[in-house]
């Protein structure tokens, strides 16, 4: 078995930045350090806060930047989003705030979702989250009384074993209050870099082909075929691997080498020593990147690729928007584009391999540029059907779904209708993460970025202006924990899961409460991923990074 290892994550934003910026009456941001990791789109919510009174509320455990904009802060525990937004979902309802004319016309399965949702009393969830009774109250009747609405969220929702209700509960929350397919509304997932929305679009994910068309359908999986110049048996039906799912395989000796684009593994996979494991165990490792990466060391072959300045083609971004990126340096050495270099491997596989194909599969391979490229994906792929270089080229701003070359592309989702027709409501139950805290380890460790630096850091790390502002790895402490373990001043501190330990500088603030560190993972000698669990949600695969339990010392 051969893995392909990349980055990248799933959904996408129902609304535009810029309407969302300028039509939401209200925002509720949820499981996203927004100013830091998404800082353009935090600035445009400070913007509407300030010069036109937007109201923002804020749910997460930590103090980030973003809550001294926001009329409320929620800090509910790690890992109880569920039972939060079931909880103001429970409060909407008992008051009939819900916008019941939506509920009727455009949604389904309402009463099963109201039955689970009736069980989430203001008492029950308070206990569950921490979170004060007047204040689940207040957000409410905010959320209720100012529409639309505008609801954001980035990794601190999806990186939980309960990753996907958690997605499903503000898609819940959405639809009984009619935010959706709206200007001002929707549900908007602010995408993790540059460009994931892209690379999950084209069928970087394991369960779809580009355009999100299931490889389980035996009528897709024809269209393909034919337009490859394959037959329908050398297409699977079955769904792939994740990332984080390849690497146990490679230690039972199921998967004997791994193909790893614009990834780094040690440093962005949970549970790090498992990881190193699992690298030294394949037989084969090829590492496509554009620096050696902390992974680098694992490669039996390195593929030198071209940086995004060193080539032509697009990034479709956070809101959907096809983006036209030209060639402005020429690339070192022997560095090519990543197309290139994965077409040229692809027909050396067919040509020498054992793998019977027809001429037009070898052929397929035979690309000049990116715009062949995109023709190819025009013509596969539906929600791309439109988007043309030529199109760009002239100036033109695409979202998709872009259903042919006449259409002006899709700024919100959903107008009129869903995409399956009726929205379905879906029942969802609060479960607690994995690991909780116990008497070995008995804080809870949360991870994340700084505005400073990129996941493992090896582009930001290599430059001298931003180490100078931040020059290691911090692990947030708060001021009653700091004094329980004894640090004094400015103080190093050990922190321990049962994957292994770190030793960093600690910052003591009230950023967090108590019983919580808060870690990242950009420096390789102090990577909270070497602590975290590789949980995974049971249907997106997603690791529980948000969630685990620690020991925290001072050294």
């Amino acid at each position: 078995m051969v893995g392909l290892a990349t980055a990248f994550g799933s959904g996408a934003m129902t609304n535009s930045i810029d309407d969302i910026a300028d039509d939401a009456q209200a925002f509720f941001v949820i499981g996203t350090n927004t100013t830091e990791n998404h800082p353009v789109i935090g600035m445009r919510i400070r913007q509407a806060v300030r010069q036109r009174g937007a109201k923002l509320i804020v749910a997460d455990p930590r103090k980030i930047d973003l809550t001294n904009f926001a009329v409320l802060h929620l800090r509910h525990k790690p890992g109880t989003d569920i039972a939060l937004v079931n909880g103001l979902m429970h409060i909407i309802l008992a008051n009939g705030w819900e916008d019941k004319e939506f509920i009727k016309n455009r949604t389904e399965g309402f009463d099963d979702f109201k039955a689970v949702v009736d069980e989430y009393t203001p008492e029950r969830v308070s206990e569950i989250t921490g979170v004060p009774l007047e204040e689940l109250q207040q957000a409410a009747e905010i959320l209720a009384q100012n529409k639309p609405t505008a609801v954001l969220w980035a990794m601190g929702i999806t990186q939980h074993t309960t990753g996907v209700g958690n997605v499903m509960s503000l898609a819940n929350l959405q639809m009984l209050l009619g935010n959706m397919g709206v200007p001002g509304g929707g549900t908007n997932p602010l995408r993790g870099q540059n460009n994931v929305q892209g690379a999950c679009d084209l069928g970087g994910l394991p369960n779809v082909y580009p355009g999100y068309q299931k490889v389980t359908s035996p009528e897709i999986r024809s269209d393909y075929a034919r337009a490859w110049g394959l037959s329908d048996e050398q297409l699977s039906l079955e769904v792939g691997l994740t990332a984080t799912e390849m690497m146990p395989l490679a230690l039972e000796g199921k998967l004997k080498a791994i193909y790893i684009l614009g990834e780094d593994p040690l440093m962005s996979e949970p549970d790090t020593n498992h990881i190193r494991q699992a690298m030294e165990t394949c037989d084969l490792v090829v590492l496509q990147e554009i620096f050696p990466s902390e992974t680098a060391p694992y490669a039996d072959v390195l593929l030198s690729g071209a940086s995004f300045a060193e080539k032509d083609g697009t990034f479709t971004n956070t809101e959907r928007r096809v983006q036209l990126v030209h060639k402005a340096v020429e690339s070192p050495g022997i560095a090519r584009p990543d197309w290139w270099i994965v077409s040229e491997l692809a027909k050396k596989i067919l040509k020498e391999g054992k793998r019977q194909v027809g001429e037009a599969a070898y052929s397929g391979w035979d690309y000049q540029n990116a715009a062949e490229i995109l023709e190819e994906i025009a013509a596969l792929t539906p929600i791309y059907a439109g988007v043309s270089m030529q199109r760009l080229e002239n100036g033109e701003t695409l979202q998709w779904p872009v259903k042919d070359q006449d259409h002006p592309g899709t700024p919100i989702l959903h107008v009129g209708q869903f995409t399956r027709g009726l929205g379905q409501f879906t029942p969802v139950e609060h479960i607690p993460p994995v690991e909780m805290p116990d008497e070995n380890y008995p804080m809870i460790l949360s991870t994340g970025r700084v505005l400073y630096h990129w996941h493992g850091g090896q582009m930001t790390r290599r430059s001298k202006g931003l180490l100078e502002i931040y020059p290691e790895a911090l692990i947030e402490v708060s001021e009653d924990d700091a004094e329980r373990i004894g640090l004094n001043g400015s103080r190093r501190v050990r922190v321990s899961s049962r994957r292994g330990t770190i030793e960093a500088q600690a910052m003591v603030t009230d950023r967090v409460p108590p019983g919580m560190v808060y870690a990242n993972f950009h420096f390789p000698e102090a990577s909270a991923n070497e602590l975290t669990i590789a949980a995974l949600d049971p249907v997106a695969k997603i690791p529980e990074y948000k969630v685990c339990a620690v020991k925290v010392e001072a050294v």
